[in-house]
């Protein structure tokens, strides 16, 4: 089929043209996120949601559009959820994921008559990810667009206001993208500068971040951090049904690691990071757990952060991160405060036991409380334990408190050889330039990894096999304009779309109460087969 018929086939069928470009929309986000090098790909797909919410749906086909392109997005983004429950939890929260891109459709297509359309769209992708991380239980944030630009050109931005930033300027490329193809396609010279100037905006301020980003060797001082992969005796969700082999592994890998100092084949690490879920055992309850660990610690002569599952009395448990002082034992501690719904704890249990048998799975934790931080060998360490590391406040929180160092220990062995993995190390990426320290990932299975304040990776384990990555990292007590800002930048986006949003109904509601259409008398622009079309193609009178 030449283009001359492809474009005839577009105009003669604008619903269905709109339905793909949705769906190559999502599909184009979705390319952007890891293990894919194509961050690029990210604006690019809001770019071309924009023009189909441009072509002049109606409210409630902006919705349906958006919809398609969350779709579009999510269902590949989050196969991982279901690798050992099955296909009805990944595909019920790509939906319900795929619900706030739905709203952003309606947002964009609501204020995209406003002077600065370009903007204000791009805040109401802010305001659309921003409900998505806080609502309902607790809130997801995984999938939003500064996620996937951790290898990207624009990482810089999230120094000066954090992830939230990072996705504005991400959608306001997209929105800016937009803008040039259709000033291109109606030869508007004026609207086409306009468009690149607003398109040029952050990869110039990210040009101007990138020489003064703090990489490995700045730093008050530096210290050499030990991160443990011990590896799992099987992938699962019943893998820690092994719970001694999990803390077999992770001891006999520290061993090693004491006996490669010994014979200097490693540094001696100033502290050892493992993993989540390496103790599944309660070490202040069981005698034996307690006398290894404290050995462990002695051997290598360095305190370790043991993740532990730990037992309350009221048959509840908590998702901790206690530092172990060799022979003195437990010491600092770390409850992991934002636990994971569905997987930690489950809402509504008896509800979902209808849908599920896996439903019962789910643990009793309870969150814990605190900045955030514990001290081990003198060093304050920001502990963001696997889910925390995708919300805002967990590392704000211990940024402000004097964190001088990242740990995110993370168990990833639940969800197989997926994606999810390297979706998460990103994430960890991000928080390193967003509060401009070293980052230090360790996890069961992989990909465990050492991060520098500006975000690239310096050492990273392979999946499934054990190792220690042993870096010499800095110390940094200095706070990026992000850490200081704290939510302040995405509350005045959100603000900024909120206000646009009145302002743009108003002004619907005016014109509607002014026009013809209001009082019942359709306009039309054009008629196909006898069937009244508006100026976008789209079957009935104008719903603008």
């Amino acid at each position: 089929m030449s283009d001359n018929r492809l474009l005839a086939a577009a105009r003669r069928h604008p619903v269905l043209r709109n339905q793909i470009g949705s769906i190559c929309a999502g599909l184009l986000t979705f390319g952007s996120f890891p293990p894919r090098p194509l961050w690029f790909l990210a604006p690019i797909g809001i770019a071309l949601l924009t023009l189909v919410l441009r072509s002049g749906p109606s409210l409630r086909g902006g919705f349906g559009y958006g919809l398609l392109a969350g779709l579009g997005f999510f269902v590949p983004l989050l196969p991982w959820i279901g690798i050992y429950v099955g296909p009805m939890p990944w595909l019920a929260l790509a939906g319900v994921c795929s619900l706030y891109v739905g709203a952003f459709g309606v947002a964009a297509r609501t204020v995209q008559t406003l002077p600065g359309a370009i903007f204000w769209i791009a805040t109401a992708w802010t305001l659309t990810e921003w409900a998505r991380s806080s609502f309902p239980f607790g809130g997801f944030p995984w999938g939003r667009l500064a996620f996937g630009q951790a290898g990207g050109f624009l990482l810089p931005l999230a120094s000066l206001g954090g992830a939230p930033l990072l996705s504005f300027f991400v959608a306001l490329g997209g929105t800016a993208l937009a803008a040039v193809v259709a000033a291109v396609a109606h030869r508007d010279r004026q609207a086409l500068l306009r468009a690149g100037a607003v398109f040029a905006i952050g990869p110039v301020v990210a040009a101007v971040l990138w020489p003064v980003l703090p990489d490995m060797a700045a730093g008050d001082r530096h210290i050499t951090v030990a991160a443990i992969q011990g590896s799992v005796p099987r992938l699962g969700l019943d893998f820690n049904s092994q719970r001694k082999a999990v803390l077999d592994n992770h001891l006999k890998r520290t061993h090693q690691l004491a006996l490669d100092v010994k014979a200097g084949r490693a540094e001696q690490p100033d502290i050892v990071i493992w993993p989540e879920n390496a103790s599944d055992i309660d070490p202040l309850r069981d005698s034996d757990a307690y006398a290894e660990i404290t050995a462990a610690s002695a051997e290598v002569d360095a305190p370790i952060l043991v993740g532990a599952v730990l037992a309350n009395k009221d048959r509840t448990s908590t998702n901790s991160v206690i530092v172990w002082n060799r022979g003195d034992g437990p010491g600092s501690r770390h409850d992991k405060r934002i636990i994971q719904p569905f997987g930690e704890y489950l809402p509504y249990r008896s509800f979902f036991r209808i849908f599920s048998e896996y439903a019962d799975r789910a643990g009793y934790f309870v969150p814990g409380t605190g900045d955030g931080t514990v001290t081990a060998a003198g060093v304050t360490i920001g502990v963001a334990t696997c889910y925390e590391v995708a919300f805002d406040r967990a590392l704000e929180d211990s940024a402000r408190a004097g964190s001088e160092l990242i740990a995110v220990p993370t168990n990833n062995a639940t969800f197989g050889d997926s994606e999810m993995t390297y979706q998460q190390l990103a994430m960890s990426r991000v928080r390193a330039v967003e509060h401009g320290q070293a980052v230090v990932v360790a996890a069961t299975s992989g990909v465990s990894a050492v991060i520098a304040p500006d975000g690239e990776v310096v050492a990273q384990s392979e999946l499934f096999v054990p190792a220690a990555l042993v870096v010499q990292v800095p110390l940094r007590t200095s706070t990026t304009l992000a850490t200081r800002l704290g939510p302040i930048p995405e509350v005045l986006l959100g603000v900024g779309a909120l206000m646009a949003l009145v302002v743009a109904l108003v002004r619907r509601r005016t014109v509607r109460t002014l026009t013809p259409a209001a009082a019942g008398v359709p306009t039309m622009s054009a008629t196909a087969g006898g069937e009244e079309v508006d100026d976008s193609g789209e079957h009935g009178p104008d719903q603008r």
